[in-house]
């Protein structure tokens, strides 16, 4: 029969005028086809094994890819095997048994699924099993040899390896005759949640044990990026039957282990090289399912719980990308359709720590969705979503018997618990009592003060982004979702608003339960105020002082810089260029923690490869929406010689102009018609990328082999003119000096701290950290490890989270006592004149 086929073969291309491509050949239109047509099934597939095996032969022949002829021949031999197991075909045991072999062989990468319509073959031996006149057993067997080629093999997709494995359990089930049971369905796959959920189901009682397979059987089988309403329906109906409590400790028990579960390596599943994996595909498709069922709950617990495992899902794998976007999407939904509004404020979170584009595009979609359905804005969506914990004035208590805890908010991202015994006096210690008798009770404080700690950050951040923004609150708003919130009153107390009425407009701030100004004189405002952000770019230079005395003065941490926050004017060259800034052009950044920085800033950008045309430039870009504006920073590769990752990504680009766009006609904006405080804060995002990401900052440029015709730039911008945000630094240094311990030693020249050491004099760079030694300019090279000690811990300053200055001060604080340096690598520099 094998020149026969080859013939049917032959024929069929020798009737084809034009190039063959598998879209483009229908056998049912070919001549030879009516033979083929007129064969027995036992012939037809014994022709579609022929079939099969040639494409092998074909596809892994050295020249298949560049031979228009054997390119032909596979495509036909293709089309031949998929349109006969898709017509009326009656698969006997014989013919099910020379399929099970082929696929059984040793050699079973030969055969990869995609050639071969697998799905309709199974559908039919379904259908016809009851027909073969053999033993259940037997036919078990064959079934069973069938199942373990597609849970053995690694060459074919890991989604049509699941969906074959089941649709054979499907059928070895229906073999076995069992009458009225739910067929078993377990998470499958090797990775290592499959054993640990598994045994927790098969323990339960069989009446929830067959609730679960049908639950789990569900999930299996979604798809697409949203769960239909019969899902949802027929899913929440099951749930209630096992008990809606049963099925969240079940579920959030599995969100804890997948967000410990650590990514693994396993050879790829067709090439020779490993690949690092979360989940096998069929288990996160299940729990993808799994986390859309949860959509009908809004507690707590629950919601905390997803939103910890989309963090997780959205951990990048280098080389790879997100750990597991679709369970992290999944995720995503559930928060977004839970009731009420702690989903939303956890995707509110969310959307300022995934960096991703297109999820933070999803999450503000999400968003937008629920502020329209409760006809409120993006904005107040957001405010109205953040929760309080339970707190009063940034605290509460637990009580535990006669004990008490105070959770008690103590800075961003920072809170204390404590104990305090039955006298009113503190305790260090959790009491043991308590470890043992409510050890869930002191769990879920701990989750709490856990979870607190994220969200003050992230309203933080959001907080820092409304300065971009030209946001308006009315006072009824105000008071309700700042001033008055359990946790939002911790920020809202310490910033500085403007309040305005009929055209004129005072700042204050609440101090001692007043509101003041900048003099400390108290401040009225009526209730028909709008209330703002103050902003220093909008005020003058001697208000701006005013406020930053105040605070130092009275002793306010800000939690974010407010007061002192760098402001950015238009120069006289930027008018001259009308349409572009060249003020952080000309820098040398490193391009991995560009792009990183810029999407916490809520920036886009792609990164640049070796790929490229070597013209080719980039822009980080960012919207404001509020001014029909887009911002954009542009970049541009260095030259070929510059080094790139692994993946072809340049290590380093050029930065270029900045330049903003209308949103609504595309045009180029003259700089001098941008709105004063977008422009500020556009500049500001830009200074803090190329202050954090230039090379000039790395202390270890000048060893490190990169680039070294780029020495001259290192040199330059690491001691080179202070920015603004130096600049901020300097000030604040210069009033910071004289209260530390090495204000004997140490003074602001120009753009350094000078520090006088036993041994040497040392310059750090206000703006860079870098450090040149006296009297030669010698550059030291020191890498503080910042863990070791907070120097900074007992210091007052006006604003949180300054990574430069506490650089700066460890420098200081290690040279004034140099002659007690042990660290080689730091005293061989001190050390060679």
């Amino acid at each position: 029969m094998t020149n026969e086929f080859k013939q049917i073969i032959d024929d069929s291309i020798s009737g084809f005028d034009e190039p063959i491509l598998y879209s483009n050949f229908k056998p049912s239109k070919s001549k030879p086809y009516e033979t083929v047509k007129e064969w027995d099934d036992e012939k037809k597939i014994d022709f579609v094994i022929y079939c099969v095996l040639k494409q092998c032969v074909i596809m892994y022949d050295p020249e298949f890819r560049y031979d228009m002829d054997k390119r032909t021949r596979f495509h036909i031999l293709e089309a031949y095997s998929k349109t006969i197991i898709k017509r009326k075909l009656n698969i006997s045991l014989d013919s099910l048994n020379k399929v099970i072999t082929l696929f059984s062989e040793e050699d079973y990468k030969l055969y990869p699924i995609d050639w071969i319509p697998v799905s309709p073959f199974l559908t039919k031996i379904k259908n016809q099993y009851k027909n073969y006149d053999v033993s259940p057993e037997v036919l078990t067997e064959l079934l069973n040899k069938f199942k373990t080629h597609f849970e053995q093999t690694k060459n074919h997709s890991k989604k049509a390896k699941g969906k074959f494995i089941d649709i054979i359990g499907d059928i070895i089930f229906n073999v076995s005759g069992i009458e009225k049971t739910i067929r078993p369905s377990l998470f499958e796959g090797n990775d290592d949640f499959v054993p640990y959920a598994n045994h927790i189901i098969e323990a339960l009682p069989d009446e929830e044990k067959t609730i679960w397979y049908q639950l789990i059987e569900k999930a299996k089988n979604v798809s697409g990026s949203k769960p239909s309403k019969k899902f949802l329906t027929d899913t929440h109906a099951l749930i209630k039957v096992l008990g809606t409590d049963k099925f969240k400790k079940m579920v959030n028990d599995w969100f804890a282990f997948l967000k410990k579960l650590k990514n693994s390596q396993r050879p790829h599943h067709y090439y020779n090289y490993p690949t690092t994996t979360y989940l096998d595909h069929v288990n996160t498709n299940t729990m993808k399912g799994i986390v859309w069922m949860c959509s009908h709950f809004s507690d707590v617990t629950t919601l905390n719980n997803i939103a910890a495992l989309c963090e997780r899902c959205f951990q990048k794998i280098p080389g790879i990308g997100p750990t597991s976007t679709a369970l992290g999407n999944a995720c995503l939904f559930s928060l977004y359709r839970s009731k009420g509004l702690h989903g939303i404020g956890h995707l509110s979170r969310l959307k300022l720590k995934i960096k991703r584009n297109s999820t933070k595009k999803l999450i503000t979609d999400y968003l937008t969705e629920s502020a329209a359905e409760k006809n409120v804005s993006l904005n107040e969506i957001e405010d109205m979503a953040v929760g309080d914990f339970g707190l009063e004035n940034g605290e509460k208590i637990v009580k535990f018997d006669d004990y008490k805890c105070q959770l008690k908010i103590t800075g961003v991202g920072k809170s204390t618990l404590q104990w305090y015994k039955p006298d009113g006096n503190t305790q260090k210690s959790v009491p043991s009592f308590v470890k043992t008798k409510y050890a869930d009770k002191l769990k879920k404080i701990k989750a709490t003060k856990k979870q607190l700690e994220k969200t003050i950050t992230a309203q933080r951040d959001r907080i820092d982004r409304m300065f971009r923004t030209n946001r308006t609150w009315n006072v009824e708003d105000l008071k309700k979702y700042y001033l008055e919130h359990g946790l939002m009153s911790f920020l809202a107390e310490k910033i500085i608003w403007t309040f305005a009425e009929n055209g004129k407009s005072q700042s204050a701030i609440l101090h001692n339960d007043q509101w003041v100004n900048a003099d400390n004189e108290v401040v009225e405002w009526s209730k028909k105020s709008t209330i703002s952000l103050w902003h220093p770019a909008t005020h003058t230079i001697e208000e701006v002082q005013k406020w930053r005395a105040f605070l130092i003065e009275h002793e306010i941490q800000q939690p974010l810089k407010q007061a002192f926050r760098e402001v950015y004017f238009l120069t006289e060259a930027e008018i001259n260029t009308r349409t572009y800034s060249n003020r952080m052009a000309a820098h040398i950044i490193k391009q991995h923690q560009f792009n990183t920085l810029a999407k916490l800033r809520g920036w886009s950008y792609s990164s640049i490869s070796s790929y490229d045309d070597s013209t080719y430039n980039e822009a980080a870009q960012i919207k404001l929406p509020e001014y029909n504006l887009q911002a954009e920073y542009w970049v541009n590769e260095i030259g070929p010689d510059s080094p790139c990752s692994h993946g072809g990504l340049w290590n380093y680009v050029a930065t270029d102009q900045v330049r903003f766009v209308n949103t609504e006609n595309a045009e180029l904006v003259e700089l001098v018609n941008v709105p004063v405080i977008p422009f500020s804060e556009v500049l500001r995002d830009v200074d803090l990328f190329v202050g954090v990401a230039s090379v000039g900052n790395d202390a270890e440029w000048q060893d490190s082999g990169d680039l070294p015709a780029h020495t001259d730039y290192w040199r330059s911008y690491s001691f080179g003119d202070l920015s603004e945000i130096a600049k901020n630094r300097k000030e604040i240094l210069e009033g910071l000096i004289p209260r530390l311990k090495i204000r004997d030693v140490a003074e602001i020249k120009d753009k350094y701290l000078v520090v006088k050491g036993k041994l040497r004099t040392y310059k750090i760079h206000i703006g860079s950290t870098n450090i040149m030694m006296e009297p030669n300019d010698q550059y030291l090279c020191i890498v503080p490890d910042l863990s070791k000690k907070n120097v900074l811990k007992n210091v007052f300053i006006p604003f949180e989270g300054d990574k430069g200055l506490s650089i700066i001060l460890s420098k200081a604080f290690l040279l004034a006592d140099d002659d007690k340096i042990t660290d080689s690598t730091i005293t061989s520099q001190i050390n060679r004149k």
